[in-house]
């Protein structure tokens, strides 16, 4: 990395972001052939690449396959256990970064090389001018989007207007074709570089700052939770969930709907305010381990609350959503609710009351 380049501000990172997108292409196979050329003999690329092809542009993405975390991750931990770098980089491994994705409730560690730093500040310093500046000729302002990153090999860069695809990386500390996981949406183009707006994070429903909660593992929390109704005869016939980013710190909201388990019609029941509430923390345990070190370290995640609706509300909700186009053979109660107004102003206005976790749940660093 050129030590000029780490200094580039204002005018100069602007030249330097029209230089390297007027030639997208080129500058994404350089870096790859960089890459190819200091990693060819890694343990990783060999495997996939032999000696003779490991250092060949044209045949990488035919040969190396995209992989996911749970895919490269025993190289990964071999390494933190003590085995060479080489495994998958040529240079030294210098620390493993936590992510805000997880893994079985984990972090997910991923490696990091010295020059990764340098990297990481000159792309900072790139974005700086983006952040505060209107670029003439865009059709909208940059902080809205972004660009492709020079420190990563994106998988596509032939992409049309309005496409949807899932970001694919290549870096220099060793993550080949690496699935992350989040969807972006082409939205236009600078010189021939694509911008792009993020979209959401793949299989991911609720997420706050970098907690990432797939439905899986909503539903598993749930699951355990509900159980607490049941001295009570009460019932957890529905639910479905949403992000509430209106106030600070943002929250998870989980619509309830609960009836009498020994009722033939869904008649209602009374449930104590403190059984709520331990269905709330009961709920928050059951989350990653990222989403309570937000909660309870970082806290950058409010409460997790309950509201509970009123004995029908999931048939309204169905009633509604059909009607606004979905298929009644293919219905499904929603576990979370994004963006749809009309689905808020139906479940908030059958809201009986509301419960929030009393506690932080369990966390150790």
């Amino acid at each position: 990395m050129n030590g000029k380049k780490l200094e580039y501000k204002g005018k100069e990172a602007m030249k330097e972001i029209e230089s390297l997108t007027k030639s997208a292409d080129e500058v994404q196979e350089g870096i790859l052939r960089e890459i190819l050329f200091q990693n060819g003999e890694t343990e990783y690329l060999k495997k996939f690449m032999g000696s003779k092809d490991n250092k060949q542009v044209s045949k990488f993405k035919s040969l190396i396959p995209t992989v996911t975390y749970e895919e490269i991750q025993p190289y990964i931990l071999r390494i933190a256990n003590g085995e060479d770098s080489n495994l998958i980089s040529a240079h030294p491994i210098t620390e493993m970064l936590c992510s805000s994705g997880t893994s079985g409730g984990e972090p997910k560690l991923m490696p990091s090389i010295a020059e990764d730093l340098d990297r990481r500040t000159f792309l900072y310093n790139l974005i700086m001018p983006i952040m505060n500046q209107y670029i003439p000729g865009l059709d909208e302002d940059l902080d809205e989007e972004e660009f492709v990153p020079q420190s990563k090999l994106v998988d596509l860069v032939h992409v049309r207007l309005g496409y949807y695809y899932e970001l694919v990386i290549t870096t220099f500390s060793g993550l080949y074709r690496y699935r992350i996981g989040d969807v972006l949406q082409v939205t236009g183009f600078h010189n021939k570089a694509p911008q792009f707006r993020f979209i959401c994070r793949r299989n991911v429903v609720l997420s706050i700052d970098n907690d990432k909660t797939n439905e899986q593992d909503l539903h598993r929390s749930i699951t355990l939770a509900k159980k607490l109704l049941e001295p009570h005869q009460a019932l957890l016939v529905e639910y479905t969930s949403y992000a509430d980013a209106s106030s600070l710190p943002g929250h998870y909201v989980l619509y309830w709907e609960i009836v009498h388990s020994h009722s033939i019609i869904d008649k209602d029941v009374n449930v104590e305010a403190q059984v709520l509430e331990e269905c709330c923390i009961a709920i928050e345990e059951q989350l990653d381990y990222i989403y309570r070190r937000c909660r309870t370290n970082d806290k950058s995640v409010g409460p997790l609350e309950i509201r509970l609706v009123k004995p029908g509300t999931f048939e309204a909700l169905m009633d509604l959503l059909i009607s606004q186009g979905g298929s009644i053979n293919q219905y499904k109660t929603p576990r979370c609710i994004m963006s749809n107004e009309s689905a808020f102003e139906l479940l908030n206005s059958t809201v009986k009351a509301s419960y929030f976790s009393p506690r932080e749940p369990s966390w150790s660093a």
